[in-house]
């Protein structure tokens, strides 16, 4: 097991013990477990995937809006602006909200307006895949064994 620390501007989101982190890179996609070894990068916004115990396929998602991951012997810690829990994500208000910033781009009247309905874009395509990825992760474990 490793200490996951994943810290927002809002506060401490995780902060125990994981098997397993999933997540994008710079470099792109790694999956981080006890006894990785040590790293500084920059994480990509998108999902991260935890893995709470060995023994378990169960994943929880988490939706990041980029930032740094430091690696070492006491575990990991992901920081970043935004990190918003996967079932925390209502999947309706986030459609809606990734339809406003389009309208944003689409009527942007300067660089400025451009940039941040790109922003908005990015940050609400990020949760609707972590949205996506709960779900599909819900129907596998809950569907009846054979």
């Amino acid at each position: 097991m490793q200490q996951l620390k994943l810290i927002s501007l809002n506060g401490v989101k995780i902060d125990q013990q994981v098997y397993e982190v999933i997540l994008q890179t710079e470099a792109g996609e790694i999956s981080v477990f006890p006894g990785h070894e040590r790293l500084v990068t920059m994480a990509k916004p998108g999902p991260v995937a935890v893995r709470f115990s060995k023994d378990s396929d169960f994943l929880e998602y988490y939706a990041i809006s980029g930032g740094i991951v430091k690696i070492d012997q006491d575990g990991m810690e992901i920081l970043v602006d935004e990190a918003d829990y996967g079932e925390d994500i209502i999947e309706s208000d986030s459609k809606e909200a990734l339809e406003r910033a389009i309208k944003m781009r689409d009527s942007a009247q300067d660089q400025i307006e451009l940039e941040r309905a790109h922003q908005l874009i990015d940050r609400h395509n990020v949760r609707l895949k972590v949205a996506d990825l709960r779900r599909r992760s819900h129907h596998r474990n809950n569907r009846p064994q054979q």
